[in-house]
């Protein structure tokens, strides 16, 4: 199993293919396998690297705190010890927090940028919001990691087509260590870099689900404050979107990084 000993801990990771090296980072709750259609197809032309989280997947979990300036350190890190100077990054939920986050800290190792359903930061701002995030922790410590991949399995993958997709998904979620996956949603609450992002002069691409947990509008927001921005939207989908429409989502994502 490929690791690489970053910031004091042991990171698991993937490439494939030859090529401009293109970055791939999941969400919470996710890992390096929630890529495995991009993987697949990017890899005929490009050099893929996937990799987990610290918390995530076959990566250490160290005790926190963790904090989204520390994840895109791990991934800066990782970028330098591949032995790239620049590449691609393709950041989901999470992982486009930290694609964010990487691009205020590190411009100097992106090319071109992907945002996912993601956006410049996690404050909570309502009582909406504040139930919101206080039910994932209280399903999380009395229901277990199960339970929770089970409420979101049905949000996410709601058709009755996608039964096997449900069930793919509450079955990896409910590895997640419940400690590392808490000290995950503590590093997002109250993160913001959205007083920077008009400095982020990279070409990118956001792309948003049309039935995400927040809207579109939210998307086209923050893309008008950043000079080399576009908003992408794929109908009839939600916020795991690159495997809920991968076809779609590969296309759109080829057809940016290839101009």
């Amino acid at each position: 199993m490929p690791k690489l000993h970053i910031n004091d801990i042991d990171l698991y990771y993937e490439t494939t293919g030859q090529g401009q090296p293109i970055l791939f980072i999941h969400g919470l709750g996710s890992s390096n396998r929630d890529w495995e259609a991009q993987a697949t197809f990017f890899a005929k032309s490009h050099q893929v690297i996937t990799f987990d989280l610290r918390g995530h997947g076959q990566s250490q979990k160290p005790p926190g705190p963790y904090s989204i300036p520390l994840f895109a350190s791990d991934a800066a890190e990782l970028i330098k010890s591949l032995g790239f100077t620049t590449v691609h990054v393709v950041g989901i939920s999470l992982g486009g927090m930290i694609a964010f986050q990487l691009a205020v800290d590190h411009p100097e190792l992106i090319k071109r940028m992907v945002i996912v359903n993601s956006a410049p930061e996690f404050v909570v701002h309502t009582l909406k919001d504040r139930w919101q995030v206080f039910l994932r922790f209280m399903i999380v410590r009395l229901l277990g990691m199960r339970k929770m991949g089970a409420v979101l399995s049905k949000r996410l993958f709601p058709k009755e087509a996608q039964a096997s997709l449900r069930q793919l998904f509450v079955e990896r979620w409910a590895e997640n260590d419940p400690r590392a996956y808490m000290d995950s949603m503590r590093a997002i609450a109250g993160w913001s870099v959205s007083s920077q992002i008009y400095k982020i002069d990279l070409p990118t691409l956001v792309i948003a689900a049309d039935q995400d947990y927040t809207p579109v509008a939210v998307k086209e927001t923050y893309v008008a404050k950043m000079p080399q921005a576009q908003l992408m939207v794929i109908e009839d989908s939600r916020h795991a979107v690159p495997v809920e429409c991968p076809e779609e989502f590969n296309e759109k994502v080829m057809a940016f990084l290839s101009k």
